[in-house]
């Protein structure tokens, strides 16, 4: 099973982790996350990243999110990746976290791209797009 860490900032990765729980009924395993405030050092946000990746392995890697592309959460993370052991996406949100842990029983090559898919899937125009049924169409 492959790991799950979220580096964001403040609570929003416990955020995104609650809601998962929410969706899927249960709060899922092997999945964590680090929050990084104004005042945090990233060199001692970076060390306990790196601590929990290593927990959050059982050998089929890790996937590590974070919210904003080139804000510091994503620097940190960026630091933890080994390509094919620990892989990387920003911009997380629910529908990639999601689609991350719905498949995170497949090699990791493939978690990423399932997540990816999640989070550009999960964008959608409600104005445009049918998946909106409240206003009986």
């Amino acid at each position: 099973m492959v790991g799950i860490l979220i580096v964001s900032h403040g609570t929003f990765g416990e955020a995104l982790i609650r809601c998962a729980s929410h969706v899927l009924g249960a709060r899922p395993e092997r999945v964590a996350e680090v929050g990084v405030a104004v005042q945090d050092e990233p060199d001692e946000i970076l060390q306990r990243a790196r601590k929990l990746a290593a927990e959050l392995d059982e050998g089929e890697g890790v996937l590590v999110l974070s919210d904003i592309c080139g804000a510091t959460p994503c620097n940190i993370a960026s630091r933890l990746l080994e390509s094919g052991r620990i892989e990387g996406l920003s911009g997380v949100s629910l529908p990639m976290l999601i689609r991350a842990i719905t498949y995170r029983n497949e090699p990791i090559d493939s978690v990423v791209r399932k997540a990816m898919s999640g989070g550009l899937e999960g964008v959608v125009h409600l104005n445009r797009d049918p998946c909106h049924a409240a206003d009986g169409s």
